[in-house]
């Protein structure tokens, strides 16, 4: 399902996914220039590569440096022009409500530790791989658990792919986003049972585990005391 808008407007500018958003495509501009060996070359030092955290030589050949940024430099890049309109696209549907509620400083460090606490988890669910992973979907992955928890009933507007004129559904946010993580989590628990097969090339537990952190912070969260609220949906 690919959702198209909600039903919540912003209450103030959302300039903090804005400028996300436009991070994300000047960096993809920056990979499109690179050409394929300068780029090859760039994702084996800044995208997540398990492999690197679980073998202890690596260190001594990259340093501390070479294993800590990937954690907030592959959130940023991006494999295709599909994979970066998609993710920034949900961005922008659930981000900006998000950030009503947290305010801009706290909205860009839920998105920062999101998409850490995502990698972290398919580090871990994937331990051995070489496969590089980018792509901001498990930091979008943590606005959307927090979206869950604050507007669980928000109507999303929605259309199945691939047709472009429809059908078209309105759903409750509680279902259209818990329908999506129990199908990020079958999905990684078949991805996990296929092996070294892999499933579908698709970092399932990264979203996961971004959904999970997003939800489980988020719970924890007080308004901003800047921002009026009328809605009574937590």
């Amino acid at each position: 399902m690919l959702p198209l808008r909600d039903n919540i407007p912003s209450r103030r500018f959302p300039a903090a996914t804005v400028a996300i958003i436009a991070v994300n495509v000047l960096v993809f501009l920056w990979e499109l220039q690179l050409g394929p060996r300068r780029l090859e070359r760039a994702l084996g030092e800044l995208a997540i590569v398990p492999l690197f955290y679980s073998d202890p030589g690596i260190l001594d050949y990259i340093g501390p440096g070479g294993l800590i940024r990937p954690f907030f430099s592959s959130m940023f890049l991006h494999g295709g022009w599909l994979h970066l309109l998609g993710n920034m696209w949900t961005l922008w549907i659930f981000g900006d409500n998000v950030e009503d509620r947290l305010g801009h400083w706290r909205f860009v460090g839920l998105y920062l530790a999101g998409g850490v606490a995502a990698a972290l988890v398919h580090i871990y669910t994937n331990l051995g791989s070489q496969v590089p992973t980018i792509g901001a979907s498990g930091a979008i992955a943590g606005v959307m658990g927090a979206y869950f928890r604050f507007f669980p009933h928000a109507r999303i507007e929605t259309m199945i792919p691939p047709f472009i004129f429809g059908p078209y559904y309105v759903l409750p946010a509680v279902l259209f986003l818990g329908w999506w993580f129990l199908l990020q989590f079958f999905n990684g628990a078949l991805s996990l049972a296929a092996g070294e097969k892999g499933f579908g090339g698709v970092a399932w537990w990264a979203h996961v585990g971004g959904f999970a952190f997003g939800l489980t912070v988020c719970l924890f969260a007080r308004r901003p005391q800047d921002v009026y609220y009328d809605d009574e949906d937590s």
